[in-house]
């Protein structure tokens, strides 16, 4: 019961079926037709063990009307023996025609007297987990739902007076009366199902709401942005200019790091929209002010390309910028840390092992999480947690390459403060995107060939059955473990590429990265193909994020249809950074699914990232979609964030209305439907 969340009463009865069988009425075998699912209700004429391709129990029943043979392959004795000829049986399942007859597999089978009364409401059929039989959890289910308290407590004009009480809206989606049309039970638009649908999206605009209201309460350093500072002396160097999206989403920042509330912020951009020199300058801001800066990246290939980047631009303003991962050998990471303790370094650029617990900051003032749906909530909670000796919390920058859509955000967002780059910076050239079968492998080769005469480069990614290289935390964990002991890896694949790649391409230097390489090897093969001593990298999705070659115009996806949408989208975006013209090659196997089918053909229609995330949200859904952010808090299980737009809407104002006016029944509203997954969003 634990596995399915179900501690409290409230919690089982909010535990809502699946779907429902009809046991209320019973059918005649001659009025079945086959391949339907019946109940119907007769004696057993015969009941024997028949030994044919494997040992099955055969039962034949008879409902007056005809014959019917129950087939069993796994049986216990005692159903045999209770199952005697001239007993009454009650059986449901599916209706066919085998080899001997009329049959069912494995009905449900109940023993009845004569007149024995048929159910008098749907039977519910709920989500289980192995081991807790329907029985088990319907009883379960059924007490919870006595116990629980269910009493009105929201204020009269929060909910439509043609809905019925939450109550009776519960009592009815366990049991539902047979008359009730199907088709509303299924598609969730009956009266109980929208009570149950706006409640839950009322507890989780609360939550987020009352999070924000919380933070208000607490205290961060003010960091203002001065005159003739860090950041505008960063400004003068940059070799480029900003656009105005990264000139206002700046701004914004710098706004909220002047307050003694701590932000709490969420910057996203599409590929190569510039979100690492926002960062930059909110650092700058922070450093000027006297205070240091975290960046925690999920990779190490990622958080190298901050690194660097960051080293660039800071450290010859005066910046001391500190290097911490997992793979750092003892004797440095002791240096390292020495660094970041002492506050020499104002910056930390690292992975996970930035939040390890033996690493101290002297005045963490700015935490910055890039690729932040890839990181769980402790680990967010850690990193805030890095600001000790004092009763101040650090500002917040969350990054995301995902933009999130904007129903999605309202949803699931509320309590954060978003800002959004919604260009790109001039002199980028459109990709093209083109679909091939798997079957023109050979003409995509000649493609590269010829690319790579011409000087340009391409990548080539294969997906990584059971990939988990695409967080290092592994790798950063205090324990350490050894590489020996990680789950293995199918990497036939990208290595019978690389040798086929290495075969066709003669005379062209071919590079393969994985996550297995070590961190020393994988420097080398990015600093080769990044200085153009490679014509090819052959690659997993080890370069989904972060990785920026401007000489790279040639992206090929092998097995594309084993990729989800927005990582497609974050791999294509690898390719187009410079001025040529670029290409993305989606390779695919047959057959195709239907969503495989519809992100192939996103991404042939759109290059657009808010697009591509509207789409993905369609296709996977939101609980899928958000990714970690969700880790222990509660996921949307009865609404739908497309269908039930308006229902969010009016969601949102009748939280703001409650937390202002009766902010003690929002709390006990929250409580029911939360308990203390609502907790989790303080991250």
């Amino acid at each position: 019961m634990d596995k399915l969340g179900l501690v409290r009463d409230i919690d089982l009865a909010l535990h809502l079926p699946l779907r429902y069988e009809d046991e209320t009425r019973l059918t005649l075998l001659r009025d079945a037709r086959d391949g339907e699912t019946v109940q119907i209700e007769g004696v057993v004429r015969d009941n024997r063990i028949e030994l044919r391709s494997r040992r099955q129990l055969l039962v034949k029943l008879d409902d007056g009307s005809g014959e019917v043979q129950l087939r069993f392959l796994n049986f216990y004795a005692t159903q045999q023996k209770a199952w005697a000829p001239g007993v009454r049986l009650r059986v449901r399942g599916e209706l066919r025609h085998g080899f001997f007859g009329r049959e069912m597999m494995h009905p449900v089978v109940k023993v009845v007297g004569e007149g024995t009364p048929l159910a008098d409401a749907l039977t519910p059929i709920y989500p289980t987990s192995a081991g807790l039989p329907q029985t088990y959890l319907r009883k379960a289910v059924a007490s919870g739902l006595m116990r629980a308290p269910l009493d009105e407590i929201l204020p009269l004009g929060v909910m439509p007076p043609s809905w019925p009480s939450l109550r009776q809206a519960l009592n009815f989606l366990h049991h539902p009366s047979p008359e009730v049309s199907l088709a509303t039970l299924e598609d969730h638009s009956h009266p109980a199902w929208m009570r149950l649908k706006y409640e839950e999206l009322l507890a989780q605009q609360l939550s987020q709401l009352q999070a924000r209201q919380e933070r208000a309460h607490l205290q961060a350093p003010a960091l203002p942005l001065r005159d003739g500072g860090l950041h505008e002396r960063l400004l003068q160097v940059l070799p480029f200019q900003l656009t105005a999206a990264q000139r206002r989403v700046s701004e914004e920042i710098a706004q909220d790091l002047s307050r003694p509330q701590p932000m709490h912020r969420l910057l996203q951009g599409d590929v190569g929209s510039g979100k690492t020199v926002v960062a930059a300058l909110a650092a700058a801001v922070a450093i000027d002010a006297g205070w240091q800066c975290a960046l925690m990246a999920p990779t190490e290939i990622l958080a190298e390309q901050h690194f660097r980047k960051l080293v660039g631009w800071l450290e010859p303003l005066g910046i001391k910028v500190a290097w911490l991962t997992g793979s750092l050998k003892a004797k440095a990471k002791r240096e390292q840390m020495a660094l970041v303790a002492s506050g020499e370094a104002q910056l930390v650029v690292g992975t996970h092992a930035v939040i390890q617990d033996q690493v101290e900051f002297a005045k963490l003032g700015l935490a910055l999480i890039d690729e932040q749906h890839r990181f769980g909530v402790a680990q967010r909670l850690q990193l805030r947690g890095k600001l000790k000796g004092t009763d101040l919390e650090p500002h917040l920058l969350m990054m995301s390459a995902t933009p999130i859509p904007r129903t999605l955000a309202m949803t699931y967002l509320a309590d954060l403060e978003v800002s959004t780059i919604d260009e790109l910076p001039p002199g980028r050239t459109p990709i093209v995107t083109k679909v091939f079968a798997d079957a023109r492998r050979d003409e995509v080769i000649e493609r590269i060939r010829d690319e790579a005469a011409k000087g340009a480069q391409a990548y080539w990614v294969c997906p990584l059955i059971d990939e988990t290289e695409e967080s290092d935390q592994a790798a950063d964990q205090k324990a350490g473990r050894d590489s020996n002991r990680r789950p293995p890896l199918d990497l036939s694949n990208v290595t019978h590429t690389h040798q086929e790649l290495s075969d066709a391409l003669h005379g062209h230097a071919v590079g393969l990265l994985h996550g297995r390489l070590p961190t020393a090897d994988k420097a080398e093969v990015m600093g080769r193909f990044s200085r153009g001593e490679l014509a090819v990298l052959v690659a997993t999705t080890v370069i989904e994020v972060g990785v920026d070659v401007p000489n790279a115009s040639l992206m090929v996806i092998e097995h594309a249809e084993r990729f989800g949408l927005s990582q497609l989208h974050q791999l294509r975006g690898r390719v187009g950074r410079g001025a040529v013209a670029s290409v993305c090659v989606l390779l695919y196997s047959s057959p195709l699914s239907d969503s495989g089918k519809a992100r192939l053909k996103a991404m042939m229609d759109t290059n657009d990232g808010f697009e591509i995330a509207r789409r993905d949200l369609d296709i996977r859904g939101p609980g899928e979609f958000m990714g970690a952010r969700q880790s222990g808090a509660a996921l949307l299980r009865f609404a739908d964030l497309g269908e039930d737009q308006p229902l969010v809407e009016r969601a949102r104002d009748a939280a703001l209305a409650l937390l202002r006016d009766h902010p003690q029944i929002a709390q006990r509203h929250v409580h029911r439907w939360l308990g203390h997954k609502a907790d989790y969003l303080k991250a």
